[in-house]
């Protein structure tokens, strides 16, 4: 069982807390789609908010597994308001930013104690924003060149509403 200090637990309890209030950035973005009735975008957003509440897990079980407590502690209320889709997306693309630097942060200072399990664990997280940001990136680069363009940005919104979310098989 790894030794970790009681900084490095902090901040994965932090890092937990933060991936459920992720969860709830996204509910409240596709919650703003639902009411819009772009059900496709409503989708992509509750499918995301599910994959942030299976990462909140995947930190809460590695915390367990170290025979430690995951701490669960309040979180800030979301934005609520957006003036568009591709305002939501913007929003969610930084939320996605921050998600990394806190992800950099954490595995900073995993390296520097030297505690190679959670090195080990929390590349799976890095490696998952990659994909995260460039998702992000992608839909808004399309919605940008969608513009005006009424059928195009249906389109898109039918294409979302076909998103699942399958946890990936632990290793």
């Amino acid at each position: 069982m790894a030794m970790i200090s009681e900084q490095l637990l902090k901040e994965l309890n932090e890092q937990m807390n933060y991936e459920f209030y992720s969860a709830q950035v996204y509910l409240a973005m596709g919650a703003y789609c639902a009411e819009e009735n772009y059900d496709g975008f409503s989708n992509f957003f509750l499918v995301q908010a599910e994959e942030e509440r299976f990462h909140a897990m995947k930190i809460f079980r590695y915390i367990d597994a170290l025979g430690k407590r995951a701490i669960i502690t309040g979180m800030d209320h979301p934005n609520n308001d957006y003036e568009s889709v591709l305002q939501a997306f913007e929003h969610g693309y930084r939320h996605e930013q921050e998600v990394t630097r806190r992800f950099y942060r954490l595995s900073d200072l995993a390296y520097s104690e030297r505690e190679h399990a959670t090195i080990h664990f929390l590349k799976w997280f890095i490696d998952e924003q990659v994909e995260e940001e460039a998702l992000f990136d992608g839909l808004i680069q399309k919605l940008k060149r969608i513009e005006n363009d009424s059928n195009a940005f249906f389109m898109l919104d039918a294409e979302l509403a076909n998103r699942t979310f399958t946890p990936p098989a632990e290793e």
